[in-house]
């Protein structure tokens, strides 16, 4: 982070109670107050189980330079306390304040599923030009994205920041936060369906990236998407990319399937056509590649190094990881899980050449009401991708196993709890098969892949 001062903090929350040195320098920012130590403010947020309010003293105790605050506290000797009606949106008022001081072109990136691939590969492509700050891991929502804002410095060029949301309004907040120059939106699913009530809810709440949208900016949708091959921009660019969608922006055609290896396709666009390779597998890669095409075009780079950032590109841990352990091929893919990114996932494992194909699968969380429907259609697709084994776990997960029972499966276990799937699955797993692993990031399923591992190593 470069340096703000607490009077510039202070203006930057609308806030005119600042006691102790309104000229003292900061040069980092944290809700953690453990990290807060000398030259640093600590902003403590209210939570639903816990108050960082109540950190305040030791983080002052671990040297924290400053505070900001919504509750009246002392100011100790040498340091500054800011006084706000709310540190949540102090610390967004924050992020606005720094990025607009330190301006560089930024790309922010929201759909249902695949919006962390697509913020990667994005990245991948616009290192190849500029010193690019991405969001890490899925620092996504109101407090995720202002750390990731607050983390540009001098040498960045450009940034890729994503944005999470489960209700209303909260992308509207994000956007008012980054002012993006380019919004992507990958797609409108059924996650998060529990609080928006339906697809449409969903379209209207990812729509809201494009609230303080100018002539000056662009959006970049998925074009083969229902909801998104209908919008059109009202004062800015629209930029649409896909594969069916014959009037897309940028169209991939002649799309190869290379299994574990990747995908391969060719790139449609206004000046030529070009050979894309992606190093990772699932043909739902070439929508995220297709994206990060039309960003790269869209700030200026030439398609050859748009080729190789996305030929160099790798996936985040846990999001479609392959690996090999004793001849048996682990698909790590528990990062998260909705109906399309788990049927993406089961199409994969079904063009993998192995023993046996065993998927072990958790619940799909955030659902509400659909939660049943969708369940037992991933048991109908477990069976339909010519799945040999199903091994899941978690309440909804019932309704997979009966799905695929109803398609005439015969080798469906169910378990209470992860733990209990993880040792069956380690149990029967031998040499020569392949194994998928795909839950909601709130079931743990990580131990299902430890478990399999431990027991070859035994």
């Amino acid at each position: 982070m470069q340096c703000l001062t607490c009077g510039e903090i202070a203006k930057a929350c609308g806030s005119t109670q600042i006691f102790g040195d309104e000229n003292m320098k900061i040069f980092g920012i944290t809700t953690d107050s453990r990290k807060a130590g000398e030259g640093m403010l600590f902003v403590p947020i209210a939570g639903e189980r816990f108050d960082g309010h109540d950190f305040i003293e030791s983080a002052f105790a671990g040297g924290a330079s400053a505070v900001i605050t919504h509750k009246p506290i002392d100011t100790p000797p040498g340091k500054t306390v800011i006084e706000v009606s709310n540190t949540l949106k102090a610390f967004g008022d924050i992020a606005k304040f720094y990025i607009d001081k330190y301006r560089i072109p930024i790309v922010s990136v929201t759909g249902s599923v695949g919006k962390t691939t697509t913020k990667d590969m994005i990245a991948g492509v616009l290192e190849t030009a500029y010193n690019t700050l991405k969001t890490e891991g899925n620092f996504n929502n109101e407090i995720g994205v202002p750390i990731t804002a607050l983390r540009i410095e001098k040498e960045h060029e450009a940034a890729v920041i994503e944005m999470g949301m489960s209700a209303f309004g909260e992308i509207e907040r994000l956007a008012d936060i980054v002012r993006p120059d380019i919004g992507v939106i990958t797609n409108i699913g059924m996650s998060h369906i529990e609080n928006l009530g339906s697809q449409e809810g969903i379209f209207k709440a990812k729509m809201e990236i494009t609230t303080f949208f100018t002539d000056k900016n662009v959006l970049i949708v998925n074009g083969d998407d229902k909801f998104l091959s209908t919008v059109s921009g009202k004062n800015y660019k629209v930029i649409s990319y896909g594969i069916k969608n014959t009037e897309c922006s940028v169209r991939a055609k002649d799309v190869e399937n290379l299994g574990l290896d990747g995908v391969r396709f060719t790139a449609c666009t206004a000046d030529g056509e070009y050979p894309i390779e992606v190093g990772v597998a699932g043909e739902h890669n070439v929508y995220n590649a297709l994206a990060a095409i039309c960003v790269g075009r869209e700030l200026g780079i030439p398609m050859e190094k748009i080729r190789k950032g996305i030929s160099g590109f790798r996936l985040t841990k846990m999001r479609m990881d392959v690996e090999t352990v004793n001849g048996i091929t682990l698909i790590n893919d528990c990062y998260n899980a909705s109906p399309d990114s788990t049927n993406a996932a089961l199409k994969v494992l079904s063009g993998v050449e192995a023993g046996q194909r065993i998927a072990v699968l958790g619940d799909m969380l955030e659902m509400g009401s659909y939660a049943d429907k969708a369940h037992y259609g991933i048991g109908l697709s477990v069976a339909q991708n010519g799945i040999d084994m199903l091994i899941t776990a978690g309440e909804s997960s019932k309704r997979t196993a009966e799905g695929a029972k109803s398609a005439g499966m015969e080798n469906v276990f169910w378990f209470p709890t992860a733990e209990e799937a993880a040792v069956y699955a380690a149990s029967v797993v031998k040499p020569g098969d392949a194994v998928l692993i795909k839950a909601s990031r709130g079931m743990h399923f990580e131990i299902a892949a430890e478990k399999i591992k431990e027991a070859q190593h035994d």
